[in-house]
């Protein structure tokens, strides 16, 4: 039995580390400095696999920009006294998706990004994973088989 991957939304703040930091290198990042208990506890659900909103946030930025995936579960960070996941780039947004865009296109829809906005990590259901994706004109790239267009560069 093949198991479902989960989507979650992972913000922050453009300036700090963007999503062109996040796709040098190969992509690959420790997400880490996350102090919020409630924001800590999704980390501590996602696994392997699972694909992640890359969310700018921001007076002039918030919006979805790229996908990561989840390559490394939860573990703690000796250095940094605290917990990490590891994500890699999969790809970016063919056209980033905008909060107020995502407020007029989900009206009515059961958003947790709408009820808490201060979460740096929340959880994303697939209908709203699929809706984001399919506003934004899906995003491109293979960052290690997670998901994402099959499209050639």
């Amino acid at each position: 039995m093949e198991k479902e991957n989960n989507y979650w939304l992972l913000k922050t703040e453009a300036g700090e580390w963007s999503w062109d930091d996040q796709a040098a290198n190969g992509g690959l990042s420790k997400w880490d400095g996350v102090k919020n208990k409630q924001a800590q506890k999704y980390m501590k659900s996602m696994a392997a696999g699972d694909l992640c909103f890359f969310y700018h946030s921001g007076a002039k930025f918030r919006r979805v920009v790229g996908v990561v995936e989840v390559v490394r579960e939860w573990y703690e960070e000796e250095e940094e006294g605290g917990g990490v996941v590891d994500v890699k780039a999969v790809g970016e947004m063919a056209t980033a998706v905008g909060l107020a865009e995502m407020k007029k296109e989900l009206k009515g829809v059961e958003f947790l990004l709408f009820r808490q906005p201060r979460l740096s990590v929340l959880p994303v259901v697939k209908e709203v994973w699929d809706r984001i994706c399919e506003m934004g004109g899906g995003y491109e790239g293979d960052g290690g088989g997670g998901g994402g267009d099959d499209s050639e560069d």
